[in-house]
Protein backbone atom coordinates (compact mmCIF):
# COMPACT_ATOMS: atom_id res chain seq x y z
CA UNK A 1 0.00 0.00 0.00
CA UNK A 2 2.87 2.66 0.67
CA UNK A 3 3.48 2.12 -2.84
CA UNK A 4 -0.21 3.85 -3.95
CA UNK A 5 -0.05 6.38 -1.63
CA UNK A 6 3.39 7.03 -2.59
CA UNK A 7 2.28 7.23 -6.27
CA UNK A 8 -1.17 9.06 -5.16
CA UNK A 9 1.49 11.42 -3.55
CA UNK A 10 3.56 12.00 -6.80
CA UNK A 11 0.73 12.85 -8.63
CA UNK A 12 -0.90 15.44 -6.25
CA UNK A 13 3.04 17.22 -6.40
CA UNK A 14 2.74 17.48 -9.84
CA UNK A 15 -0.59 18.60 -9.85
CA UNK A 16 0.49 21.36 -7.48
CA UNK A 17 3.60 22.29 -9.94
CA UNK A 18 1.83 23.28 -12.87
CA UNK A 19 0.16 26.57 -12.15
CA UNK A 20 -3.55 26.79 -12.65
CA UNK A 21 -4.35 28.44 -16.72
CA UNK A 22 -5.29 31.93 -15.77
CA UNK A 23 -7.45 33.09 -18.31
CA UNK A 24 -6.28 36.90 -18.43
CA UNK A 25 -2.94 35.90 -18.96
CA UNK A 26 -3.72 34.07 -22.13
CA UNK A 27 -5.58 36.70 -23.12
CA UNK A 28 -2.88 39.33 -22.45
CA UNK A 29 -0.51 36.60 -24.76
CA UNK A 30 -3.13 36.81 -27.31
CA UNK A 31 -2.94 40.22 -27.25
CA UNK A 32 0.90 40.87 -27.42
CA UNK A 33 1.13 38.12 -29.82
CA UNK A 34 -1.49 40.27 -31.96
CA UNK A 35 1.01 43.74 -31.47
CA UNK A 36 4.07 41.74 -32.60
CA UNK A 37 2.15 40.95 -35.27
CA UNK A 38 1.30 44.07 -36.33
CA UNK A 39 4.52 45.77 -35.57
CA UNK A 40 6.12 43.37 -38.27
CA UNK A 41 3.97 44.05 -40.73
CA UNK A 42 4.36 47.79 -39.77
CA UNK A 43 7.98 47.21 -40.16
CA UNK A 44 7.78 45.34 -43.49
CA UNK A 45 5.29 48.57 -45.18
CA UNK A 46 8.33 50.62 -43.89
CA UNK A 47 10.95 48.86 -45.38
CA UNK A 48 8.97 48.33 -48.60
CA UNK A 49 8.63 52.11 -48.78
CA UNK A 50 11.72 53.08 -48.54
CA UNK A 51 13.13 50.73 -51.27
CA UNK A 52 10.69 52.60 -53.16
CA UNK A 53 11.26 55.99 -52.58
CA UNK A 54 14.86 55.05 -52.48
CA UNK A 55 14.11 53.70 -56.96
CA UNK A 56 12.14 56.53 -56.96
CA UNK A 57 15.03 59.05 -56.00
CA UNK A 58 17.81 57.29 -58.03
CA UNK A 59 15.84 57.32 -61.41
CA UNK A 60 15.03 61.08 -61.07
CA UNK A 61 18.19 62.40 -58.94
CA UNK A 62 18.82 64.03 -62.52
CA UNK A 63 15.49 65.75 -62.82
CA UNK A 64 17.10 69.21 -61.94
CA UNK A 65 19.75 69.10 -63.99
CA UNK A 66 17.94 68.20 -66.86
CA UNK A 67 15.34 71.77 -65.84
CA UNK A 68 18.97 73.61 -66.53
CA UNK A 69 20.15 71.75 -69.77
CA UNK A 70 16.44 72.58 -71.59
CA UNK A 71 16.84 76.21 -71.81
CA UNK A 72 20.46 75.47 -73.28
CA UNK A 73 18.60 73.25 -76.17
CA UNK A 74 16.37 75.73 -76.44
CA UNK A 75 18.79 78.71 -77.53
CA UNK A 76 20.08 75.86 -80.17
CA UNK A 77 16.70 75.43 -81.20
CA UNK A 78 16.62 80.05 -81.56
CA UNK A 79 20.18 80.44 -83.35
CA UNK A 80 19.42 77.76 -86.05
CA UNK A 81 16.11 79.18 -86.42
CA UNK A 82 17.83 82.37 -86.98
CA UNK A 83 20.65 81.39 -88.91
CA UNK A 84 18.29 80.83 -91.73
CA UNK A 85 19.30 79.20 -94.78
CA UNK A 86 21.76 81.32 -95.84
CA UNK A 87 25.18 80.42 -97.61
CA UNK A 88 27.59 82.02 -95.75
CA UNK A 89 26.37 80.42 -92.18
CA UNK A 90 26.04 76.98 -93.62
CA UNK A 91 29.11 75.99 -91.36
CA UNK A 92 28.12 77.18 -88.27
CA UNK A 93 24.43 76.41 -88.87
CA UNK A 94 25.53 72.68 -89.20
CA UNK A 95 27.94 73.08 -86.29
CA UNK A 96 24.69 74.12 -84.12
CA UNK A 97 22.54 71.20 -85.59
CA UNK A 98 25.66 68.81 -84.53
CA UNK A 99 25.50 70.18 -81.27
CA UNK A 100 21.64 70.13 -80.63
CA UNK A 101 21.44 66.52 -81.41
CA UNK A 102 24.81 65.34 -79.06
CA UNK A 103 22.58 67.24 -76.26
CA UNK A 104 19.02 65.59 -77.17
CA UNK A 105 20.33 62.16 -77.51
CA UNK A 106 22.82 62.95 -74.11
CA UNK A 107 19.22 63.74 -72.51
CA UNK A 108 17.23 60.76 -74.23
CA UNK A 109 20.01 58.53 -72.72
CA UNK A 110 19.14 59.70 -69.55
CA UNK A 111 15.84 59.10 -69.96
CA UNK A 112 14.59 62.65 -70.51
CA UNK A 113 12.81 62.27 -74.18
CA UNK A 114 10.45 65.24 -75.86
CA UNK A 115 6.96 65.12 -75.41
CA UNK A 116 5.10 64.84 -78.80
CA UNK A 117 2.78 67.59 -78.88
CA UNK A 118 1.42 69.12 -81.93
CA UNK A 119 -1.80 67.75 -83.44
CA UNK A 120 -2.19 65.68 -79.83
CA UNK A 121 -5.45 66.16 -77.69
CA UNK A 122 -4.54 68.99 -75.31
CA UNK A 123 -3.31 67.38 -71.66
CA UNK A 124 -3.51 69.21 -69.07
CA UNK A 125 -0.58 67.29 -67.36
CA UNK A 126 2.03 67.25 -70.30
CA UNK A 127 0.68 70.52 -72.12
CA UNK A 128 0.59 74.53 -70.87
CA UNK A 129 -1.65 76.12 -72.90
CA UNK A 130 -0.52 79.80 -73.77
CA UNK A 131 -3.14 80.66 -76.53
CA UNK A 132 -6.47 79.47 -77.35
CA UNK A 133 -7.18 80.00 -81.64
CA UNK A 134 -9.62 79.15 -83.70
CA UNK A 135 -8.93 76.29 -86.46
CA UNK A 136 -10.72 75.22 -89.27
CA UNK A 137 -8.52 72.20 -89.80
CA UNK A 138 -8.52 71.10 -86.15
CA UNK A 139 -11.15 70.69 -83.56
CA UNK A 140 -11.70 71.74 -80.49
CA UNK A 141 -9.01 71.18 -77.62
CA UNK A 142 -6.41 69.84 -80.20
CA UNK A 143 -3.15 70.89 -80.13
CA UNK A 144 -2.49 73.79 -82.67
CA UNK A 145 1.40 74.40 -82.58
CA UNK A 146 4.18 74.01 -79.88
CA UNK A 147 6.00 77.33 -79.14
CA UNK A 148 8.19 75.75 -76.79
CA UNK A 149 9.34 71.47 -76.56
CA UNK A 150 8.16 69.94 -73.45
CA UNK A 151 10.40 67.13 -71.83
CA UNK A 152 9.54 63.65 -69.61
CA UNK A 153 12.33 62.11 -67.56
CA UNK A 154 10.96 58.47 -67.40
CA UNK A 155 7.23 58.88 -66.75
CA UNK A 156 7.55 62.52 -65.10
CA UNK A 157 6.88 66.00 -66.69
CA UNK A 158 10.55 68.11 -66.44
CA UNK A 159 8.51 71.00 -68.14
CA UNK A 160 5.43 70.92 -69.78
CA UNK A 161 5.02 71.90 -73.66
CA UNK A 162 3.96 75.36 -74.00
CA UNK A 163 1.24 75.43 -76.78
CA UNK A 164 -1.49 76.73 -78.78
CA UNK A 165 -4.83 75.41 -78.35
CA UNK A 166 -7.58 75.33 -81.53
CA UNK A 167 -10.82 76.62 -79.94
CA UNK A 168 -12.46 74.53 -82.98
CA UNK A 169 -14.46 76.59 -86.29
CA UNK A 170 -14.31 80.40 -86.20
CA UNK A 171 -18.07 81.43 -85.10
CA UNK A 172 -18.15 84.39 -87.96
Amino acid sequence: MANEEDLIDEALNENEAQPPVDVDAEAELATQQDRVLRLQAEIQNLRTRQARELADARQYASIDLMRDILPVVDNIDRAIEAAGDGSETAGLLEGFKLVRQQLVTALAQHGCKEIDAEGETFNPDLHQAILQQPSDELPAGQVMMVTQAGYQLHDRVVRAAQVIVSSGPSQD
